[in-house]
């Protein structure tokens, strides 16, 4: 698709659809990220982005959103910005040498952005508005791949796949302070209302649970198929975990930490569906909205986001996306 229509399109926003909120998603596959409505999961608007659009940080404010372009078979080195509110065509902000960027998320007070970036082992502070990297602090070896936030903005906890370890880094000294084993894989990762860090360990079929302050681990739990994102209700009652392979969400009580509910993912048709993980439905991003009892999960090879009713538990239903759908990103 054109990217003048593309943009021509993203103009497109009826105000009432906006004043409900709307979902952002990325689809991997085609490069884009669709606007839905909130009502019906109706495309309002569509964006061009960097190549390999893989997660989605919105401002606080709403007015914009950052995407990393971690690249196709050849590495991205750049971020999207996308103007949600002004109309302004997305721009493109170089990393140079740093690589495969992936995590993201916004900075408190900032007009800032902290990004993990895979080729060059870094987490990045970006400035928004300067276009730059304005700080890079070294995570080392073992694919730092994903980040979460404490509740302050002061420390963030980076996931290794490849090591299957958890480190904590302090951001105002810009250093590393702790460094600890979680599991095989661990890829998703969360800060709970309590504080603890919760980090799913996809080889291990586990989540692993963690002191914020020395990441001891305090409890391991089973979730089994392939556990790849954990997220919390607005409420903190529940943490959410995606298991790709075997296309369900884990639902705990995130103070008992016991299984409650298990939402089975397979919209009609997916079965034979294609992501980069391989065939089948594969729900792997997800956002809980501020708003609604609701729970929204992109499934990358069902092409599909399943909108899951948190009062019990059901899948609602099945709106359509782009190719290989992951990231999310609400928009208030």
């Amino acid at each position: 698709m054109h990217r003048r229509f593309l943009f021509a399109l993203a103009l497109l926003l009826p105000a009432a659809a906006l004043a409900q909120g709307t979902l952002l998603v990325g689809n991997k596959s085609d490069d884009t990220v669709w606007r839905l409505s909130l009502d019906d999961g109706s495309r309002m608007a569509e964006f061009a982005t960097g190549a390999g659009p893989h997660e989605i940080a919105v401002s606080p404010d709403g007015r914009s959103a950052v995407v990393t372009a971690y690249g196709h078979q050849q590495p991205g080195h750049a971020l999207t910005v996308l103007d949600l509110a002004g109309g302004a065509a997305p721009r493109s902000i170089d990393l140079g040498e740093h690589g495969r960027p992936h995590g993201v998320s916004f900075l408190p007070g900032r007009g800032e952005v902290l990004v993990t970036t895979e080729q060059s082992h870094a987490l990045l502070r970006v400035d928004l508005a300067q276009g730059s990297v304005a700080q890079a602090i070294g995570v080392g070896d073992g694919v730092g791949h994903m980040f979460a936030l404490s509740r302050d903005g002061a420390i963030a906890y980076v996931s290794k796949i490849a090591a299957g370890k958890v480190l904590r880094v302090d951001l105002a000294a810009g250093r590393v302070t702790h460094e600890v084993a979680a599991g095989e894989g661990a890829e998703g990762i969360e800060v709970a209302p309590d504080g603890s860090v919760w980090v799913t360990n996809r080889a291990e079929d586990t989540v692993t649970v963690h002191d914020p302050e020395t990441l001891a681990r305090i409890d391991t739990l089973p979730s089994p198929g392939f556990p790849i994102r954990v997220v919390f209700t607005p409420d903190g009652r529940h943490a959410l975990v995606t298991n790709a392979m075997a296309a369900t969400m884990s639902v705990f009580d995130a103070t008992e930490r016991t299984q409650v509910a298990t939402v089975v993912l397979r919209p009609e048709g997916a079965e034979a569906g294609q992501s980069m993980l391989g065939a089948g439905p594969m729900p792997i991003g997800a956002i809980a909205d501020p708003a609604r009892a609701r729970v929204y999960v992109a499934i990358s090879g069902g092409d599909r986001i399943a909108v899951v009713d948190t009062a019990d538990w059901r899948v609602l239903d099945y709106w359509p996306t782009g190719r290989q759908p992951d990231a999310l990103g609400i928009v208030p």
